[in-house]
């Protein structure tokens, strides 16, 4: 229940004449270079390393889920995943390069708004809360 302008992942701060945040490679290339936020120290407690560090992770786990753990995802039979813990959307990256759709939530009380980052890749993603209700006669 929030007005909508807190929601709006913001803009970086510029100078005039500057790009908001700084220019991004062109497409494909800055799925997977560093995003101008995390190169210009604008998110807290994440830097370079922690992005090129997760890029590698994401690779080989999708690897990994593509071989042995869900082969269908490899033959093309997932069109569309959300991901619900999007972070850096270096999932969706990983993914680039099969014909599947990704998702990229943040949750909108997230310590920290990486949804910027998101964008930044050339991907999409939202805002979401998930609240998880049971109703059950038995309690």
């Amino acid at each position: 229940y929030r007005k909508m302008e807190t929601c709006i992942s913001p803009l970086p701060d510029t100078k005039q004449g500057q790009v908001a945040g700084g220019a991004l490679a062109k497409w494909p290339a800055h799925l997977v270079a560093l995003p101008p936020r995390i190169a210009s120290n604008s998110l807290a407690g994440i830097i370079a390393e922690t992005f090129n560090t997760g890029l590698k992770l994401w690779e080989e786990s999708v690897k990994y889920y593509k071989n042995s753990l869900i082969p269908p995802l490899a033959k093309g039979r997932y069109r569309n995943i959300m991901d619900m813990n999007s972070g850096l959307g270096i999932f969706a990256a990983a993914l680039a390069n099969d014909y599947i759709w990704v998702m990229n939530t943040i949750a909108s009380d997230a310590n920290e708004n990486t949804l910027g980052v998101i964008y930044e890749h050339g991907l999409i993603g939202t805002y979401q809360n998930w609240y998880i209700v049971i109703l059950s006669p038995f309690i």
